[in-house]
């Protein structure tokens, strides 16, 4: 046997060990259901079977499918033509993706502990990609009409600056709201945060049609919108 040929049938091994691993199959989808809640670390042995579910298409597909879905409902509402319908994005590993972050050795998509540290470094750095799907899904709602609101849980003053930049070099050139949680907010959960701003747009007029994100906190609470749309994210919980 050739060694590419045994280098081939390897990674193919490795590959079917991991994606038949039905425990983890499981465990990932406890996770994207709610029902496992604060976990900390990708267990030990799923880090390789959440490494093939980011790397090798199938999260891509996953959230081409939300995207697609959504697109789909935003066409079914009738706006009012007062500009006042909009969408809420969540920001990270929805808007953006920080997969090259979360696929270094020190991260392994989740599998390591946190390196907050490292996280707020990347983040500084405005290089983080979009994520196709939402990008696809930004630009189809902006035809559609609909006003963009980002809504994050990070630090305002020690990221809005590089976040802003980011964005707009991604692709996401227009936005009528970006909201990041001040220094004041730190400790506050993502679900009371973010339900605490969501009214406050009610409360400005605007209606939330639609609202996607890639962790129940983004989603779950109050004022959350016509319908929600959770992303894939087997690599961490937020709450």
């Amino acid at each position: 046997m050739s060694e590419l040929l045994f280098v081939l049938v390897l990674v193919l091994l490795s590959t079917f060990a991991a994606t038949s691993n039905g425990n983890c199959l499981s465990w990932r989808l406890s996770v994207e259901t709610n029902n496992l809640r604060n976990w900390k670390l990708v267990p030990n042995e799923c880090a390789t079977y959440v490494k093939i579910y980011m790397e090798r298409g199938q999260y891509h597909q996953d959230c081409d499918i939300v995207a697609d879905t959504a697109v789909e409902f935003a066409k079914t509402v009738k706006l009012a033509g007062d500009g006042k319908e909009i969408w809420v994005f969540d920001i990270d590993e929805t808007a953006l993706s920080n997969l090259p972050f979360y696929a270094r050795p020190d991260v392994a998509y989740g599998a390591k502990s946190y390196n907050w540290t490292g996280l707020g470094e990347w983040i500084k750095e405005g290089k983080a990609p979009a994520n196709p799907s939402m990008l696809k899904l930004y630009k189809e709602l902006i035809a559609l009409k609909y006003k963009i609101v980002f809504l994050t849980g990070a630090n305002e003053e020690r990221f809005m600056k590089p976040r802003i930049s980011n964005l707009k070099n991604a692709g996401y050139t227009t936005w009528e709201k970006l909201i990041f949680k001040p220094g004041a907010e730190k400790g506050t959960p993502t679900k009371i945060f973010k339900s605490k701003k969501r009214k406050e747009l009610e409360t400005a007029g605007y209606r939330i049609v639609g609202n996607v994100g890639d962790q129940w906190g983004d989603l779950v609470g109050d004022y959350v919108g016509m319908r929600t749309f959770k992303l894939p994210n087997p690599m961490y919980y937020v709450a």
